[in-house]
């Protein structure tokens, strides 16, 4: 068994992309002696080093990170196989008696290790391939109406042109005769299975916005398009990878010809802003997460980190000062 206990305790770092986690983390980290498990979907791939802002090679020395460069960018990892890899890297880790810092903005992957996942029933092919049909026929508002009807919280939560996730609602509920947000909300009741505490981290939204910009723009300078380009070469062009990550996918359709570099930039940048808007609604959403104050985010971080690791810890009171 380690320092932890059975379940061995762990801290979330979360906030949208560009605020700033990784570099907090890593200072943490280093005060707490804590291991940094990724929670980023994209940071899990190899040969996307540039694009995810993925921690260099510098700071993985200073402090061990896990679930970095862990699969080819032709795999697929959904959120059951990410929370497999992760409970293995938090064992790991708890059973070095180190404290467990978990970072990222994948709302999704945090939540399944924060709470567990509902599985809910096996995918039923007649009634999906039933659905996709009324789906083509009438488009997925019609959908999305009637899952309204059947389950409000779901249809309020999903957006209404998210066809896999909203057949998904509809297939449970027609399986099952109860709504997905009632077999999720019992889960969660249920499935509180670990100590943890959750810091957030935000800006104000101009101050965010302006950051995010002048990240892409040093991303294009250290060479994004040549990373695209290489996974171009591998045969990616169309994979569901790189059309769902923004700037890979843009960058992409102008080195096809699409549109002109500097519009591919715009658009990633547009596209980064709007990414960032829906993480801070789904985390000002969630009552669990402590906000940090952005002018004294490290002493209070620390603070705060130090009282739920302890007494597993060994602090001395000038720690917490930073």
């Amino acid at each position: 068994m380690s320092a932890f206990g059975l379940t061995p305790r762990r801290a979330f770092i979360v906030g949208p992309t560009g605020v700033g986690k990784s570099e907090l983390a890593l200072t943490l980290a280093e005060r707490l002696g804590a291991e940094i498990v990724n929670a980023d979907s994209r940071q899990l791939y190899r040969a996307m080093d540039i694009g995810t802002a993925k921690p260099t090679l510098a700071q993985r020395a200073r402090v061990p990170h896990h679930l970095i460069d862990v699969v080819e960018p032709e795999e697929s990892v959904d959120v059951a196989r990410f929370k497999l890899m992760a409970e293995a890297a938090i064992g790991e880790i708890a059973g070095r008696g180190r404290p467990i810092l978990i970072v990222g903005g994948s709302g999704l992957y945090l939540r399944a290790l924060r709470q567990g996942l509902f599985q809910g029933p096996p995918a039923a092919p007649a009634l999906r391939r039933e659905l996709m049909e009324l789906a083509r026929r009438e488009g997925v508002d019609r959908l999305h109406r009637s899952l309204m009807e059947i389950d409000p919280p779901s249809a309020r939560r999903l957006h209404r042109n998210d066809l896999a996730r909203v057949v998904r609602a509809l297939e449970v509920y027609r399986l099952t005769g109860v709504p997905l947000s009632v077999h999720q909300a019992a889960h969660r009741f249920s499935d509180r299975f670990a100590p943890s505490l959750t810091l957030g981290l935000r800006l104000e939204r101009e101050e965010l916005y302006r950051s995010l910009e002048r990240r892409l723009d040093a991303m294009m300078e250290a060479g994004l398009v040549g990373e695209v380009n290489a996974l171009l070469a591998r045969g990616l062009a169309h994979s569901p990878l790189l059309r769902h990550t923004i700037g890979y996918r843009e960058i992409a359709a102008a080195l096809a010809g699409e549109m002109s570099l500097a519009q591919a930039l715009e658009q990633a940048k547009r596209a980064t802003r709007q990414l960032a808007k829906r993480q801070m609604t789904w985390f000002r959403a969630d009552p669990g997460i402590i906000w940090l104050a952005p002018g004294g985010a490290l002493a209070q971080g620390l603070k705060l980190l130090q009282e739920f690791f302890s007494p597993t810890l060994d602090v001395h009171p000038s720690d917490a000062t930073g």
